[in-house]
């Protein structure tokens, strides 16, 4: 089960920081919101079966000001691949470090 919106805002005590991944899938869902930047995307394992994932960045005024995102940045359908820091718990979700976006690294502004 992912780590719900509510859980998911308390800094990065949930994240496992001493590691990394990187996933590639399609953006089901895109929330320019507070506290943070949500993005929704599955992903297809190697067994063909779809994973939910969800991540996030830092609240939409630091990631407007710092990176020049806005509510538009990401759109479902795009085709994206998300590098950032797991959930502890095994869940499908992470703090997310680093976007390529259709092929291009997008600006990643600060971490708030």
């Amino acid at each position: 089960a992912a780590v719900g919106i509510g859980e998911a805002h308390h800094g990065t005590a949930a994240y496992d920081t001493a590691t990394t991944v990187t996933v590639s899938g399609i953006v089901t869902e895109f929330r320019f919101v507070n506290p943070h930047v949500l993005i929704l995307w599955d992903v297809k394992d190697e067994s063909g079966a779809v994973q939910h994932w969800s991540g996030e960045r830092s609240g939409p005024n630091s990631m407007a000001r710092n990176a020049g995102w806005n509510r538009n940045t990401l759109k479902p359908g795009d085709q994206v691949t998300i590098t950032g820091r797991p959930a502890k718990n095994g869940s499908h979700t992470m703090a997310i470090s680093k976007i390529v976006l259709n092929g291009k690294e997008l600006t990643s502004g600060g971490n708030d």
